[in-house]
């Protein structure tokens, strides 16, 4: 008896429209309607203006601040739960509150705990995210979790440049782990910036372990807030001698100064996907799409396929 199917329905939220039609579009399906009532003191009340009983229901929207992002995507799953439908997965392109992972120094939430418990009381039976700024947040959920790697994503852009001397870096300790999955796919060195901070966001020294002479330096992370670091390592590299340097990061923060700091840093490009709308235009960030990436996962969890075979770079 074949596999019966049920009906699959992709919404949005506001902060990541452009990509959920990309999403939608690659799936090769019609983002459903969602309408977003506010109220004179800021209160908004998102809901579905299509039924979804008994459908799979997809909801993606990143949780980037400001805390509305959240907020309305916790409300749009309790609506679609309360509206009868079949399975709730909350498809989070960038997952925030990420780095409060843990506690680091007394009296202090653990923010992206809060988030796993808010998210399973508002009913999701899934999610799906990408490139967590920490893997181990998986745990924190007792539902399934798709994990995405962007690797596929820039693997084959970093190949496409052709770069002759290319070694892989860390901007600190805590990436090394990153840096050293996207060497396997050069076969090539790694170097590791180690910086000490004073406090969020403030770097106070930074030092580079290993060779960079007469290298092509492509730094990896996770996200990019202050670009601070980048461009503090970019601009030592390049004193150390390197050829060229440039930087990959999943999840384009860009807060601040930001932009300003990349246009006026050693960097050539700064690579990102479309997790976060961009603030601004810059002439030196490359956007990559990650809309076939999680179309190709909603397809094969809507179809109880494999996730694991999106992981293949080749």
């Amino acid at each position: 008896m074949p596999i019966q199917f049920n009906p699959i329905k992709l919404f949005s939220g506001s902060a990541t429209l452009e990509l959920s039609r990309k999403i939608a579009e690659c799936y090769g399906k019609e983002l459903g309607e969602v309408i977003l009532s506010r109220f004179s003191d800021g209160e908004f009340q998102p809901y579905f203006n299509e039924s979804v009983r008994g459908s799979d229901v997809f909801i993606i929207q990143s949780t980037n601040p400001p805390t509305d992002n959240l907020m309305e995507l916790l409300m749009m799953i309790d609506a679609a739960r309360r509206a009868s439908a079949h399975y709730v997965t909350a498809v989070i392109p960038y997952f925030g509150l990420a780095r409060q992972d843990r506690k680091d120094k007394p009296r202090v939430a653990i923010g992206a705990k809060l988030v796993a418990n808010l998210l399973t009381a508002a009913g999701i039976s899934r999610i799906m995210t990408m490139d967590l700024h920490a893997a181990q947040i998986q745990g924190f959920f007792d539902i399934p979790v798709d994990h995405l790697d962007a690797s596929v994503i820039f693997v084959p852009y970093i190949k496409s440049l052709n770069l002759p001397n290319l070694t892989i870096a860390s901007p600190d300790m805590g990436g090394s782990y990153r840096a050293r999955a996207f060497a396997k796919y050069f076969n090539a060195e790694v170097v590791i910036c180690d910086k000490q901070r004073k406090r969020a966001n403030e770097i106070e020294s930074m030092t580079i372990i290993g060779d960079v002479t007469d290298q092509d330096i492509v730094l990896i992370d996770d996200m990019c807030d202050t670009a601070r670091t980048l461009a503090k390592a970019a601009g030592l590299i390049m004193d150390r001698g390197a050829r060229s340097v440039r930087a990959v990061c999943t999840h384009p923060i860009l807060s601040g100064d930001a932009y300003n700091t990349i246009e006026n840093s050693a960097l050539s490009e700064l690579i990102v996907t479309d997790t976060i709308p961009l603030k601004q235009q810059s002439s030196k960030i490359q956007i990559l799409s990650a809309a076939k990436l999680f179309a190709s996962a909603i397809a094969n969890v809507n179809e109880h396929g494999s996730i694991s075979k999106l992981f293949n770079v080749d």
